[in-house]
């Protein structure tokens, strides 16, 4: 078969695309470790913590011993993963992602259960999931503090992977031009979505997007 060039207009977008999974990774990977320097600052500090409670229960202050653990305990909350889904890649990102959004006063409601081995590669796992997080959470900036809520939902069904994320928007029911939803932030975006389309076609998988007045639906479908 004859091999078919690229024209100069899809090299540009492939290179744009690539770029921006260049992009997508360099930053998640700085989440993921911020995430492992705060639980590294927490160990590094655990003997001075147990030092402190000896003390307090040497001089028989039990008051003060109690309040220092609902301190540390509150403490480790706010490092301690908060999400397990029984796939370390997976927990990785969405903990990571996770704890971004609700650094930005974000409500967070995630329910996963996600298998230990997985055909999907991790670096698609990565993109999509990073993704479809990044666009909920730049949408929800738009809105109030209390406005703000991102759900999250991914299981096995069958011998496929589910993932459905729902964000609060301040856009009304958006309509799609020829059966697609398009970046609303101008022609030198969107590179995200034809990313999370190659990724899910090359897996032969589904998506589904849905716009609502204020909140917007993704789901995924990949062949495991």
């Amino acid at each position: 078969m004859p091999i078919q060039k690229l024209s100069f207009r899809e090299k540009r977008i492939d290179r744009r695309i690539a770029a921006y999974q260049s992009d997508l990774l360099a930053t998640h990977y700085a989440e993921v470790e911020n995430m492992y320097r705060q639980i590294r600052g927490w160990r590094h500090d655990y003997r001075n913590h147990i030092q402190v409670l000896k003390s307090y229960l040497d001089m028989g202050d039990v008051q003060a011993a109690s309040a220092y653990l609902e301190a540390l305990s509150e403490d480790l909350n706010t490092v301690d993963p908060a999400l397990k889904t029984g796939n370390k890649m997976t927990d990785i990102i969405l903990n990571s992602k996770i704890s971004l959004a609700r650094s930005k006063k974000i409500r967070v409601e995630a329910d996963a259960h996600v298998p230990v081995a997985l055909s999907t590669a991790e670096i698609d796992l990565c993109i999509i999931i990073g993704n479809l997080f990044d666009n909920a959470i730049e949408a929800c900036m738009a809105l109030p503090e209390e406005e703000r809520m991102i759900r999250v939902y991914m299981e096995m069904k069958n011998t496929q992977l589910y993932m459905s994320f729902t964000n609060s928007t301040a856009l009304k029911k958006q309509k799609k031009e020829n059966g697609r939803f398009f970046s609303t932030k101008g022609a030198d975006h969107g590179y995200g979505l034809v990313r999370i389309d190659t990724i899910v076609d090359r897996y032969q998988g589904y998506i589904s997007r849905n716009s609502e007045d204020g909140a917007f639906t993704t789901e995924v479908l990949l062949p495991q």
